[in-house]
């Protein structure tokens, strides 16, 4: 049976090695790249999703579009597009690097650390959303602005790295893309 791998890094991001997905998170989870996804519709909506139940970390919080961990020699792209199929169901556009140095520590209730050095990339969907229940419980079409408000007013809903990036993504103007 195959175990998913991810990616373990040192400091300076540099691959060190690599772990099955189903041993790395725990209350010591060691840094390894992962990547976050922003998906928008031609009507310039934010695609946000709702982990499922049954995910590990952060169940049942409202989140970005897909995020994941690259496999060990994965080019990045090939595993966002990968995992928009998987979770979503859903055929993206090639996915655009806006924030290549982001890097989180994050504890769930459940005293699981999520650490992950994890750019941070957009695309355009080009099919509708059928979701994986296994991945996504639920998904909504946002204004971006009112993401922004929202995750500012409510923090506690969505995922801390979602709350941390939008920041950085208004920065970059994704909301006007």
């Amino acid at each position: 049976m195959y175990s998913e791998q991810v990616v373990l890094l040192n400091e300076q991001h540099q691959p060190i090695g690599q772990m099955s997905k189903k041993d790395v998170h725990h209350q010591h989870t060691p840094l390894h790249l992962g990547f976050s996804c922003y998906i928008l519709n031609r009507l310039g909506q934010l695609l946000i999703t709702r982990r499922a139940f049954s995910k590990k970390t952060w169940a049942g919080v409202w989140t970005n579009s897909v995020c994941g961990h690259p496999a060990p020699g994965e080019p990045i792209p090939q595993a966002v597009m990968r995992r928009s199929r998987q979770e979503l169901g859903l055929n993206i556009t090639t996915p655009k690097l806006l924030v290549a140095d982001y890097r989180y520590r994050a504890k769930d209730v459940s005293g699981v650390v999520e650490y992950e050095y994890c750019p941070i990339w957009v695309a355009r969907a080009i099919s509708p959303v059928v979701i994986n229940r296994h991945e996504v419980m639920d998904y909504q079409w946002v204004n971006p602005d009112d993401l922004a408000k929202a995750s500012e007013l409510m923090p506690t809903v969505f995922s801390p790295w979602m709350v941390e990036q939008i920041a950085l993504l208004q920065a970059c103007e994704l909301w006007i893309s």
